[in-house]
């Protein structure tokens, strides 16, 4: 019967696992010809956005088409199609672009949105993606200048209130932030708004040669670079491009850059509102672009300010034919390129973008990508300081603020978790075989707040999934605002990894994990209805052989996520997870139902199968967890003594008194035992010893033995013996 109960779970886990789960927006295979092509809409839906009959070649910087119909007779222009990933790269929680397509009027209305492809999981195998298609239609109707805010449900003051979709924050505000900047791009491109010119800098007289290196330490010089593996190309020892850029229209920045005459004579070449701006490049591509040669367009290079973006044409390009400043790096192309615009001003801070293809590891396609580096000119240089600007927080710091309350709770939580058992001995020679309350107690008050409070309330349940996109963010591409975009679990995951490294998994996945609390609950609750009759351990040998399981799943989910992520993503379903607490088991369709069932039944009867034999978080976990700073105490004697083993919920413990640290939830029953002298037969035969001889009973110390009468271990033996012949000669 047992053996059935773990067969029917492992076939039960593959048949849910490789069940069709697919989206059809995250499977879309997009054909590379959409982000080049000049005949967008061939490749593109762009009548599903805009109603009209035909459509431009694509035109301008960033990128878009016209939308014509036929009005009495005569080709009318209506609007213009566009799409997202032709405008911005903002990477939702996947890491990757969320390729949206959208419609706007000639008055800045949009008219319609399309979301053709994501990479979301929680899209993918979680929420349904008719919620995604439910909230971009919310834009529908709405000006393209407008302020959206995710979360207010109505329009106030200066913005339009937008509902979100629960459980997937990050992923609606990512795509509020594509879509509101891809329309205001446009809408200012095509004249649509206008832009509102800037309060000039007022420079200082400041004129002193200074060196590169000065003038990169104050800030006057920064430097962006991309690294092969950002884009997706094989790692050739040198940088994809290597970039330094400053404004020469500061005197002391000019001069050391151009030299006293170069700087002269390009001051007196500027008008008014026209600004200077170096760049120097060296590394395996070239900011200048292709299209460069062919239009007299530089592609690869935009300045944005705020919500503005210049670009630049041939005409706006001066030679830079050395730099004058000492210390000076190597550098393969460089050039100066002025800003001819009165919007931009040099008092406020800006940003050179980068603009590249990265290609897309696995289908091979081609997606847009942006990379930048902000520039303020340092205060010395702008008569009267830096101005005051207001900044919009970050998503993920405005993530932070929303949940304070949460967040201060769910520290505490972890603690006091951190605090209990770092007195674990306190509690521990308080307790006994008998009575164990002041270890169980702390513990499933943990459980439930962990179940109840972690997981049901806050969703902090962490999950495989996220370590596989953090081991390939280490081998890629690190963004730090991904991983702070959900609070919770970025603190859960600090925890985790130093509890891991100073006690083992044990204190998250026996006393922590909100799904391997609430199994634990689900065994305390069958043995309290009186099912403790039927609860049972899989026999030794078995268990040390389907242990090997969730290694197994942690393994082949590493692999796959190399091959296709999105297919690891959906195996990762083998945990049950998202079904427990993000969406509910009332949301999902029957295989992830019956699975969740199975081990929830499972449960009822056996101390957490799923943990055991299936985890591969637990498994993951398992591999650090060799290297912990703080074990389990053991004696001399636990090599021969199998009490321990016997009450061990994990089968942590083999026939030799070892405790196998990968597998152990730190229960701590075993270290009851250890100081309880009526109940550790080594302790228990000592007792009987000091008694025998009228010694009387001292203390338990830290070590687990009584306090030193009987001292070394020759003594103890002779003890032990003396004892022994006492019993024979009474028998």
């Amino acid at each position: 019967m047992k053996h059935r109960c773990i067969r029917f779970l492992v076939g039960l886990t593959w048949l849910f696992a490789c069940a069709d789960v697919r989206a059809s927006i995250y499977s879309a295979e997009l054909p590379p010809q959409l982000s080049s092509a000049a005949d967008m809409c061939r490749y593109a839906p762009c009548a599903d956005v805009i109603k009209a009959d035909s459509f431009s070649p694509r035109m301008g910087s960033p990128g878009y088409v016209e939308a014509y119909r036929m009005l009495n007779g005569q080709k009318k222009r209506v609007g213009y199609v566009f799409l997202s990933t032709d405008i911005v790269d903002i990477p939702a929680y996947s890491g990757k672009p969320i390729v949206t397509l959208i419609g706007m009027d000639t008055q800045g209305i949009i008219t319609g949105l399309r979301v053709l492809k994501h990479s979301e999981p929680i899209l993918l195998v979680g929420i349904p993606e008719a919620k995604l298609v439910d909230f971009v239609r919310q834009y529908i109707g709405k000006f393209a200048g407008s302020r959206f805010e995710i979360g207010k449900t109505s329009d106030a003051g200066d913005y339009i209130g937008l509902d979100a979709i629960s459980g997937a924050t990050v992923t609606v505000i990512t795509e509020n932030q594509v879509i509101s900047r891809s329309a205001y791009e446009i809408a200012r491109e095509v004249g649509i708004i206008k832009a509102v010119p800037r309060p000039q800098a007022r420079l200082t007289p400041l004129s002193q040669r200074m060196s590169w290196g000065a003038l990169l330490k104050e800030g006057s010089i920064r430097r962006l670079t991309v690294q092969p593996g950002e884009i997706g190309v094989g790692n050739t020892g040198q940088p994809y491009i290597d970039l330094y850029f400053g404004y020469l229209n500061a005197p002391s920045i000019g001069r050391s850059i151009l030299g006293d005459s170069d700087y002269r004579r390009l001051m007196e070449e500027l008008k008014p509102d026209e600004h200077a701006i170096f760049i120097i490049g060296s590394g395996m591509a070239s900011f200048k672009g292709t299209a460069f040669v062919r239009g007299g367009i530089f592609d690869r290079i935009q300045i944005r300010q705020g919500m503005d973006t210049f670009t630049f044409r041939d005409t706006d390009y001066q030679n830079l034919y050395g730099v004058h400043a000492r210390g000076a790096p190597h550098f393969t192309e460089s050039g100066i390129f002025i800003l001819r615009s009165p919007v931009f001003s040099a008092a406020y801070p800006w940003k050179l973008e980068f603009l590249a293809h990265k290609l897309d590891t696995e289908t091979g396609a081609k997606t847009f990508a942006n990379f930048e580096r902000e520039y303020w000119l340092p205060a010395r240089y702008l008569a009267g300081g830096r101005p005051k600007v207001e900044t919009p927080e970050p998503v993920w710091m405005r993530m932070w603020l929303s949940r304070r309350i949460g967040i201060a709770g769910f520290a505490l939580l972890l603690a006091v978790a951190a605090a209990v058992y770092a007195f674990r001995d306190r509690l521990v020679r308080r307790a006994n075989h008998k009575d164990k309350r002041w270890v169980s107690l702390p513990k499933m008050l943990l459980w439930i707040a962990s179940a109840g409070f972690a997981g049901f309330f806050l969703m902090a349940q962490p999950s495989i999934t996220q370590v596989l996109t953090w081991f390939h963010a280490l081998l890629y591409q690190w963004k730090w605002e991904l991983f702070l975009s959900d609070p919770f679990i970025f603190i859960f995951w600090w925890f985790i990894i130093a509890s891991v490294f100073v006690w083992g998994r044990g204190l998250f996945c026996g006393w922590l994990c909100p799904y391997g609390a609430l199994a634990e609950l689900m065994y305390k609750l069958g043995s309290a209805i009186g099912l403790g009759r039927f609860q049972f351990q899989l026999r030794k040998p078995l268990h040390d052989k389907l242990k090997w399981v969730k290694y197994g799943v942690f393994a082949m989910l590493l692999g796959t996520s190399f091959y296709s992520m999105g297919l690891a993503e959906r195996l990762a379903e083998v945990e049950p997870f998202k079904t427990t607490f993000l969406l509910g088991v009332w949301n999902r369709s029957w295989p992830f139902v019956l699975y969740w069932s199975a081990l929830m039944g499972l449960s009822l009867f056996m101390e957490r199968p799923f943990c055991k034999y299936l985890c591969p978080l637990g498994a993951g976990l398992a591999i650090p967890s060799m290297f912990r700073i703080f074990g389990l105490k053991r004696k001399i004697e636990c090599r021969s003594c199998h009490a321990c083993a016997k009450g061990c919920g994990s089968q942590a413990i083999d026939d030799k008194g070892r405790i196998d640290q990968k597998e152990c939830l730190l229960c701590l029953d075993c270290m009851v035992m250890y100081y309880d002298a009526a109940a550790c037969p080594p302790l228990a035969k000592e007792r009987k010893i000091r008694q025998k001889q009228g010694i009387a009973l001292t203390p338990i110390g830290a070590d687990g033995y009584f306090a030193p009468v009987i001292v070394t271990e020759t003594q103890r033996a002779i003890a032990t013996v003396a004892h022994a012949g006492s019993i024979a000669g009474e028998k």
